[in-house]
């Protein structure tokens, strides 16, 4: 996809906003052509290179050796010692349904699957080892949650679309523009046919309607 096209695109949906008590996110939709036998399995957590203007909210399950780094930098914080808590199915799930994405320290994931497990699967929230989301009890985990603050994660579910916010209407277009274009660079490789598997992409605000990019 041409930068210039991406570009254009963005700034005719900033310039059809409409004022509203909140600020609105810039959302992406990718669509995708895809062959019968084509079945991508996408799951990947991107990094944008500017800042999205709302970041991902992150949820920790640790125990007391990283209790109080995570108390400082995550967005909600679960001890091992509290697990016992988590028994109703309907309060485990609006608990992770508030965060964009978890931690869990190395030491207890078997207790962390053990309790959340069967419902972060299914949302696709389970810590991945491979983003580096399952941490050491005496990691650094501050360059990791300032990683996935600034992320965003592309799941291929049954629909071939895949969706995810790349900004905020507070945002230039020229950020939001490097935001889509790093976005798709680090999606291409993990397409059967790289760009030529992209049908369609269309750029709107929470709002707004619906812009494709030529």
């Amino acid at each position: 996809m041409d930068r210039a096209e991406i570009k254009k695109a963005v700034e005719e949906v900033l310039s059809k906003i409409k004022k509203r008590k909140f600020i609105q996110s810039v959302d992406l939709a990718i669509n995708l052509k895809l062959e019968p036998k084509e079945q991508p399995k996408i799951d990947e957590i991107i990094q944008l290179p500017k800042d999205k203007g709302k970041p991902s909210k992150i949820g920790a399950f640790v125990s007391a050796e990283l209790k109080e780094q995570a108390s400082k930098l995550c967005d909600n914080v679960v001890l091992e010692d509290e697990f016992d808590k988590w028994k109703a199915p309907r309060d485990i799930k609006k608990l992770l349904r508030r965060y964009d994405f978890f931690i869990a320290q190395a030491t207890i994931m078997p207790q962390v699957a053990q309790v959340f497990g069967k419902y972060l699967g299914p949302l696709g929230k389970m810590p991945n080892p491979k983003a580096g989301q399952i941490v050491p009890p005496k990691a650094n985990i501050e360059p990791l949650i300032k990683k996935l603050k600034n992320s965003v994660k592309l799941t291929l579910k049954k629909s071939p679309v895949l969706h995810c916010s790349v900004g905020t209407e507070k945002m230039s277009s020229e950020d939001i523009t490097n935001n889509i274009t790093a976005l798709l660079e680090s999606l291409k490789p993990k397409l059967p046919r790289g760009e030529y598997s992209i049908s369609s992409i269309f750029i709107k605000t929470t709002m707004g309607p619906g812009v494709k990019v030529q």
